[in-house]
């Protein structure tokens, strides 16, 4: 029994060494744990490792960069290899089109020369300096609406000839004014009808996202353009034909919903389109180079909703779309809200 309660202490100790032994052994392991904690909050920035997110998503935004840059260098090659080649093959072209002797092959040749011509002008005016003043900053927009709301200001307040003219007993109305004006109402509310709800959707559910998004990119300064003009005609005749000084409520609501219809569709015009444009090419070109942006009626963003750039310029465009939408939405109550009135004093039927 002593030799083995010998044997089992001898067991014992070998098992749990004292702490003369051990203490090497775990002063060792937490040297190293706080070496590795050293060496990651001199890496990531943060002892508990959440810097490695932040990490993550900056290389993301940095590939996402670095592919845009590349795509943009490509593009700029293509183009300059393509402006090279139309002016080294114009001569050798030019011959082969008049030993043919075919003249509908060299009118268009002579066309085709002409509009390369024109492109070309065109390009080196958008490089200078007087285009990017009138094209590239706010200070045209905010001549335009200056000059709009004094040409609105002076249809309103007439001088004192016009007000005599105006009061003329059994002054007869110009059947082309009354053209111009109705024409210019029917085409406004037709152009708002079809945007908003036929052409927009049609193509939304039918094309692929970076297609839809360059028609608008060309649709919507011509349609907010258009809109503007038209809704100014309307306002100027029905101003000419009703006088300041013979306005009653119904008038007054009539002028000053025609009036905001103008306004609203010039601001958007001048100040949010171009804002929204800069966004969408942006946006597509993100999309473009992480290798989405072909699906058909929804958003995917793929990779990049994890792109801090990406979602910042995202929201901005779905800010800046939907100022427009909600704008555009009350031009077409001011424009319903006229045609109520057009209704109500048509003699025809």
């Amino acid at each position: 029994m002593c030799v083995r309660t010998v044997a089992s202490s001898q067991e014992l100790a070998d098992e749990n060494p004292p702490l003369s032994v051990a203490a090497p052994t775990v002063f060792s392991t937490i040297g190293g744990m706080q070496q590795q904690k050293s060496g990651m909050v001199a890496s990531t920035g943060c002892p508990y490792g959440f810097g490695s997110a932040k990490n993550g998503l900056t290389k993301a935004k940095e590939k996402y960069m670095k592919l845009h840059e590349e795509m943009l260098e490509r593009e700029a090659a293509e183009s300059r290899t393509k402006s090279e080649g139309d002016g080294e093959g114009v001569g050798d072209e030019e011959q082969l089109h008049k030993t043919s002797g075919d003249e509908f092959a060299w009118n268009s040749f002579a066309f085709k020369r002409l509009a390369g011509k024109l492109r070309r002008r065109l390009g080196r005016w958008q490089d200078s300096k007087i285009y990017k003043v009138l094209f590239c900053t706010a200070q045209p927009a905010h001549v335009i609406t200056i000059a709009a709301v004094l040409c609105v200001t002076s249809a309103l307040v007439p001088s004192g000839s016009e007000r005599t003219t105006s009061q003329a007993a059994g002054q007869p109305r110009s059947q082309l004014t009354s053209f111009v004006y109705l024409a210019s109402f029917v085409v406004h509310f037709g152009s708002q009808i079809w945007m908003t709800f036929v052409s927009g959707l049609s193509l939304y559910f039918a094309l692929p996202r970076h297609a839809f998004g360059e028609v608008q990119r060309i649709l919507f300064p011509r349609y907010f353009t258009l809109n503007a003009c038209l809704s100014l005609t309307t306002l100027l005749i029905y101003v000419k034909h009703h006088p300041a000084h013979s306005w009653d409520s119904e008038i007054a609501v009539q002028v000053i919903s025609m009036g905001g219809a103008f306004f609203l569709e010039l601001l958007i015009r001048l100040y949010l389109t171009p804002t929204l444009l800069k966004l969408i090419e942006v946006k597509t070109s993100l999309e473009r180079a992480a290798g989405v942006g072909a699906e058909i009626g929804r958003h995917e963003s793929g990779a990049l909703k994890h792109c801090p750039h990406y979602l910042k310029i995202h929201n901005a465009f779905r800010k800046t779309h939907m100022t427009i939408a909600m704008g555009n939405m009350l031009t077409m109550a001011c424009t319903v809200l006229h045609l109520h009135y057009i209704a109500s004093k048509l003699c025809v039927l």
